[in-house]
């Protein structure tokens, strides 16, 4: 894997409309060696993704404005010739009907809150690191 790659790999992307949640995720994650953003806002997050695309994306469901399944369409839909960046999303609620519109629309992972780290690191190494 080039320099260039592992760099983009370890870039994550944070969502979360609880500021609280999203300073301790991103805590968390810049301990284990990370480059993370955390935004607050679906608009935030797609500006962010348009001006440098993340390794991965961390994206809270229940979302003021626009909800993560619809930011997660938009994510999908972006650029047709440029691969998609895997999305796991975070829920406060279990919902298996709402987990099938996830997985539905791209994502990779479903998280529920209170956020176990131990499960999300895996995640996050399987998505990244498969090898």
């Amino acid at each position: 894997m080039k320099p260039d790659e592992v760099k983009h790999k370890r870039y994550i992307l944070v969502v979360d409309d609880d500021h609280e949640l999203l300073k301790l995720v991103a805590l968390r994650l810049c301990h284990e060696g990370y480059r993370v953003v955390a935004v607050e806002s679906g608009e935030s997050a797609l500006a962010h993704i348009k001006i440098e695309k993340p390794g991965l994306v961390l994206l809270d469901i229940m979302m003021p404005g626009m909800s993560g399944v619809e930011i997660l369409k938009r994510i999908k839909a972006m650029d047709p010739n440029v691969p998609v960046c895997p999305v796991c999303m975070v829920t406060a609620v279990y919902d298996e009907d709402e987990a099938k519109r996830c997985f539905a629309a791209g994502a990779y992972e479903y998280v529920t809150k209170p956020i176990d780290f131990e499960q999300l690191r895996k995640a996050v190494l399987i998505k990244l690191f498969p090898d």
